[in-house]
């Protein structure tokens, strides 16, 4: 088949979204851009530290006690095979035995082991951590990423063509993340596996057509559009808007902007750094991604609901976030990101600190949310840092609790947004990004002795 002639196989049902998307975008990108958008109303803020924030989400709920809170002391029945905690750079703290290249940075992040919501259903707990506001009411919140894409994104002078609140690979599906704020302040998810030969980024990469045949077909269609052509002579400015989006539609798929995630740029020694797996090379497109600008990327690390061999599960899942979060640390600080850039390291909460050995569990651990763990680095943030205390066992916090709005109040502040402003709320009703202490009397206030 010559090649003219294959430039008109039958498409594929993403080719032919894609091309829908580039024609309608004309017509469609002008209403939408018509329409009033929400944006902030005007609060006083803090000077902001942080400009971007990187968000690892250990999908399912980790371990504190096999992560960052270990305690071997309470015997086999709690720590299982796991007794014996290395030493960190830090003196007197302690991590999980299969985290060395974390133990090594100890100095770059802070601890956050007082968390705690006691909420043990995964849709419940994921909402009060990514919000922090209570769930059951009528409204539904915005998560932190939607958020940061109001305060952070266009409406704020952000000009970048990435989307302001990027995930990787694929949303949790627990919430609306953009609750109210509506589909504008909804996370872009790019969907494939960065790990991959070829990083399938939905709508950016197709996974049958080369960029040589992509830049033939936008030459073959520019060729044959003959009414659009004469359409322009006539009336100069009358397509802008589709030209315009057609030009960022194809920067996004040719250009400069969607090489961001082709990781074939980085070297063989960066991507082995970061781990060959979806959690390592996720964590190397977020670096890439805030390195262009972009204020707010989720990673999304599936394989922490282990209720079911549990400690299987853990070696293999701990050294592959050891590598990773150690190197994109290490990547950050060494490119002059880190303090500017805030890494938060969490989940829905925590696990049973007893070990469930009884069928069916079979050494799983279930959900807990009474006492969690989280890690913070970089943004302004102080390292070396332990906030918070669980007793012996890890069943119950016994020193500064943290509720999640705390900790969510402190990246605002790094980033400069008002945990008191207000947000536009499609009723016109007067709502606030956080939930005052007053109003949430499980708040203890803002995470000072890390700021």
């Amino acid at each position: 088949m010559s090649s003219s002639a294959s430039l008109f196989r039958p498409m594929g049902r993403r080719e032919a979204i894609l091309t829908g998307l580039l024609a309608a975008g004309g017509l469609v990108l002008p209403r939408l851009h018509a329409q009033p958008a929400p944006t902030p109303i005007p609060s006083s803020a803090p000077s902001p530290k942080a400009r971007a924030v990187i968000q690892i989400w250990l999908w399912g709920g980790p371990a504190h006690l096999d992560t960052f809170d270990p305690k071997p002391e309470a015997g086999p029945d709690y720590c299982g095979p796991f007794t014996q905690p290395i030493e960190t750079k830090v003196p007197g703290v302690r991590i999980n035995e299969l985290l060395p290249l974390l133990a090594e940075q100890a100095d770059k992040y802070a601890l956050i082991r007082g968390l705690t919501h006691g909420v043990n259903a995964h849709e419940t707990a994921a909402y009060i951590v990514q919000t922090g506001h209570p769930a059951g009411g009528r409204d539904v919140f915005p998560n932190l990423g939607a958020v940061v894409s109001l305060f952070k994104g266009r409406a704020a002078g952000y000009s970048g063509l990435l989307p302001p609140y990027i995930v990787l690979t694929e949303p949790q599906g627990r919430f609306s993340e953009a609750g109210f704020l509506g589909p504008r302040h909804k996370p872009f998810a790019t969907g494939g596996d960065p790990a991959a030969e070829r990083f399938l980024v939905e709508g950016v990469v197709s996974p049958r057509l080369s960029e040589a045949r992509l830049r033939e077909r936008r030459e073959l269609l520019a060729e044959s559009d003959t009414f659009g052509a004469a359409l322009r002579a006539r009336a100069p400015g009358a397509l802008a808007a589709f030209d315009k989006a057609g030009e960022e539609a194809y920067e996004m798929i040719l250009g400069e902007t969607g090489k961001v995630f082709d990781l074939r740029q980085e070297s063989e020694a960066t991507r082995e750094r970061y781990g060959r797996n979806t959690c390592g090379q996720s964590c190397l497109v977020a670096r890439r991604l805030v390195e262009r600008g972009v204020p707010f990327v989720t990673v999304n690390v599936k394989g922490w609901d282990t209720h079911k061999q549990h400690f299987q599960a853990m070696r293999r899942k701990l050294p592959e976030l050891d590598r990773a979060l150690s190197a994109l640390l290490e990547d950050l600080a060494g490119r002059g990101l880190l303090e500017s850039t805030l890494v938060w390291v969490c989940g829905e909460f925590g696990r049973t600190p007893k070990v469930q050995t009884d069928a069916p569990w079979n050494g799983g651990r279930n959900h807990y949310g009474k006492a969690f763990s989280a890690l913070l680095a970089g943004g302004g943030l102080r390292g070396g840092v332990v906030v918070g205390a669980t007793d012996a066992r890890g069943e119950e916090v016994i020193e500064r609790p943290v509720h999640p709005a705390d900790l969510l109040e402190t990246i605002y502040a790094q980033l400069g947004i008002d945990p008191s402003a207000r947000l536009p709320h499609p009723e016109g009703r007067e709502v606030r990004v956080l939930p005052s202490l007053a109003e949430l009397p499980q708040r203890h206030g803002l995470l000072r002795e890390i700021m």
